[in-house]
């Protein structure tokens, strides 16, 4: 039986639906920083291993493929079914984070002066 993680309650309760990217990715680095596995969001996925890969190297491979597909399951859990069906044959948690950031990480200066005025 695989153990949850205390902290992935936020996710749930905060959707990813566009407008609110910023609070959502940040619950999603508290989530991903408890597991020490938020260093798939920046990094990119590691190249095949070649034929003579030592054990370690492939260890190292297979663990960063572990930890990439348990963000990004993660990212996609706390979507909207709408989002998920977007990205879910993203290939790595990297790219869909790229794709997010681009779409809903900027915002407009109306937008942050509006914001800027309500707080």
């Amino acid at each position: 039986m695989s153990t949850r993680n205390p902290l992935s309650i936020i996710l749930d309760q905060n959707k990813l639906t566009g407008p609110n990217y910023h609070d959502w990715f940040r619950n999603l680095k508290i989530v991903l920083n408890s597991e020490n596995i938020a260093y798939v969001l920046d990094k990119k996925p590691p190249k095949e291993a070649a034929s003579d890969v030592s054990e370690t190297e492939l260890a190292n491979l297979e663990k960063w493929w572990d930890h990439d597909l348990k963000a990004k399951s993660y990212m996609l859990a706390s979507m909207s079914n709408e989002l998920q069906r977007r990205f879910d044959d993203a290939a790595n948690a990297a790219d869909i984070h790229l794709h997010l950031k681009e779409l809903y990480g900027v915002q407009t200066r109306s937008q942050r002066n509006a914001t800027v005025k309500n707080s």
